[in-house]
C-alpha cells in the first residue's frame, strides 16, 4: 500500500503508451477499458476469476462488466482519481495472460487449447 497519493497521468500520455503496448485497450471516461469476447458462459467465468486472481494478488482492483459471451475489464487508480501506472502494469498483465495462447510459442511443449469447436471458450484477438 502506497502512503503518498498517486499522480494521474496525462491523457494523452495514456493514449500513447496504450497505442504502443496494449492497442487492444482503450480510454474513456476516465477508465482503460477492455472487452474481451468469449465463446460461452464457461469461458466467460474463466476470464473473471482470471483477472480477479491477478488483481488481487496485485492488490489493485477493476471494475468488471459480464454478459454471456463477454467481459470488459475496466481500471482507474481512484485515489488519484486517473490513470496511474498500476493500471497499466496490470492491465498488461491481464491482456498476457487472458491471450496466452502456448502452441504459438517456439519451443513451448504445451499444446494449448485444441481448435475444435467443443473447446473453445475465448475468442482470441
Amino acid at each position: 500500500m502506497t502512503a503518498t497519493r498517486e499522480k494521474a497521468m496525462p491523457e494523452a500520455e495514456v493514449e500513447a503508451w496504450l497505442k504502443s503496448n496494449l492497442p487492444t485497450w482503450r480510454l474513456e471516461d476516465g477508465w482503460i477499458r477492455r472487452t474481451y469476447k468469449t465463446n460461452s458462459w464457461k469461458g466467460t467465468l474463466m476470464v473473471v476469476n482470471t483477472v480477479g486472481h491477478l488483481s488481487e494478488a496485485a492488490w489493485h482492483h477493476p471494475d468488471i462488466t459480464l454478459s454471456y459471451a463477454w467481459v470488459e475489464v475496466r481500471l482507474m487508480t481512484h485515489s488519484a482519481k486517473g490513470i496511474t501506472d498500476k493500471d497499466l502494469a496490470l492491465a498488461k498483465k491481464i491482456e498476457e495472460v487472458v491471450q496466452w495462447q502456448p502452441a504459438t510459442e517456439t519451443g513451448n511443449t504445451l499444446e494449448g487449447t485444441p481448435s475444435d469447436p467443443r473447446f473453445a471458450y475465448i475468442k482470441y484477438d
